[in-house]
């Protein structure tokens, strides 16, 4: 039998985010050369995250009541379904184009639920001491995704015509689905508990309604609005302070090759630094100055008169949302039993889709409008997050969750 590996599953992970990183930066362009509306725009960005944020914590209870290998298996295979989708859609023309590419990210967003049970595998073969280190891997799977995604989309869209980006996505996955198969094993027994869950609308509130995780999970929900903000508005700040083509290739991969520098940063930062820097600070202390840098970086950005000033205030973004996730999902992961892994870290998967929906819709509506409210508006919402956190939780000691005990939360105050 094979041994579970974190490399692995990294490497699942990885693979899958590279497809999702090749098509999320052309998403805003490729809407706009189809005369979508802003409001349009908004709603494909959003329906990705909508599907999601209903089929996280379905695929997370599915995997704690059958394993984590069939749920990525199947989930993988219509990711790579999804890509053909959407490429057939980019040779397409008007709003014949919109509708397809619609569904294609409706059932790439079914499928791209599955992220939160490859962070219950991972919770599963780690240590306590070692979820917050381990969950960074998945955050840095997540930036060398949006490395390559993006550099591949120029490159694919350069070489292969439109449709170029969609296919090679499709690819990919189905390559990811092949490493799956064969050498991905199962990290866990299906038990008699995990059998038996609550009904899912109740153990969603209760998982919220926990002290500790509820405040976590919101956090979660907070820095990933602030993020979704800045990613769906780049690609149209930078047609309108900096004068690019959106129709040209040179066009795209200008925006591509932005995405692809954030996306170096946050993973060095997240595959490199996470471990030591919980050592140093702690979970809580750590994830308070994540989102100051992050507020920090995000409200001047639109404000930028060069590249050089750009490119700093990217790398500030980047290096505070990449120490966002990794202690705040190794601290839910450490506060809950082991047969609702799955499920729990579901429902934060969801929550955070919640504001991948809420947060193109309005952040282009404003943009439209004034092109910097939805920077500074979200800025502001990441400092006084970081103050809560700081404020909540920079004394709060974790009592990790142990076998299949029930684990019970002190009071915040």
């Amino acid at each position: 039998m094979k041994k579970p590996s974190v490399f692995v599953v990294f490497l699942t992970v990885f693979i899958d985010l590279i497809g999702f990183g090749i098509v999320i930066p052309l998403l805003p362009i490729y809407a706009n050369n189809f005369h979508a509306a802003g409001w349009e725009i908004g709603a494909l960005m959003a329906s990705y995250s909508l599907m999601q944020f209903v089929f996280a914590p379905m695929l997370g209870r599915l995997s704690d009541r059958v394993g984590r290998r069939p749920v990525l298996l199947f989930s993988t295979l219509g990711s790579a379904i999804s890509y053909c989708i959407f490429a057939y859609g980019s040779q397409l023309q008007g709003q014949t184009a919109l509708m397809v590419i619609f569904a294609s990210r409706i059932f790439a967003g079914i499928c791209g639920a599955n992220i939160g049970v490859a962070q219950a595998y991972i919770a599963d073969i780690s240590p306590p001491a070692l979820r917050s280190k381990r969950m960074g891997l998945i955050g840095m799977a997540f930036g060398l995704g949006f490395i390559l995604g993006p550099f591949i989309a120029g490159q694919a869209r350069g070489i292969f015509g439109v449709t170029g980006p969609g296919w090679t996505a499709a690819a990919l996955c189905t390559i990811n689905l092949i490493l799956t198969f064969l050498i991905l094993p199962e990290s866990r027994e299906a038990s008699s508990e995990a059998s038996k869950p609550r009904p899912q609308l109740e153990q969603f509130f209760q998982t919220l309604k926990r002290p500790v995780v509820g405040l976590l999970i919101c956090v979660f929900f907070l820095a990933t609005f602030a993020f979704t903000c800045f990613e769906a508005t780049l690609g149209l700040l930078l047609i309108k302070k900096f004068n690019i083509d959106p129709e040209s290739a040179e066009g795209i991969k200008t925006t591509a090759n932005l995405f692809v520098y954030a996306g170096i940063i946050g993973a060095l930062f997240q595959g490199g630094l996470t471990g030591r820097l919980v050592k140093m600070l702690g979970e809580p202390k750590l994830v308070a100055i994540s989102l100051f840098l992050v507020g920090l970086s995000l409200a001047p950005m639109p404000f930028a008169s060069s590249w050089f000033q750009l490119r700093v205030l990217l790398a500030l973004l980047s290096i505070g949302s990449s120490m966002t996730r990794p202690p705040v999902f190794g601290m839910i992961s450490n506060l809950t039993n082991a047969n609702e892994q799955g499920m729990t870290i579901g429902v934060a998967q969801s929550i955070g889709s919640l504001a991948r929906i809420v947060g193109p819709v309005f952040s282009l509506v404003l943009f439209y409008r004034i092109n910097y409210l939805p920077y500074v508006i979200c800025a502001g919402l990441c400092l006084v997050t970081g103050f809560l956190v700081w404020a909540k939780l920079a004394n709060f000691r974790l009592a990790p969750a142990k076998s299949e005990e029930l684990v019970v939360e002190p009071e915040i105050s």
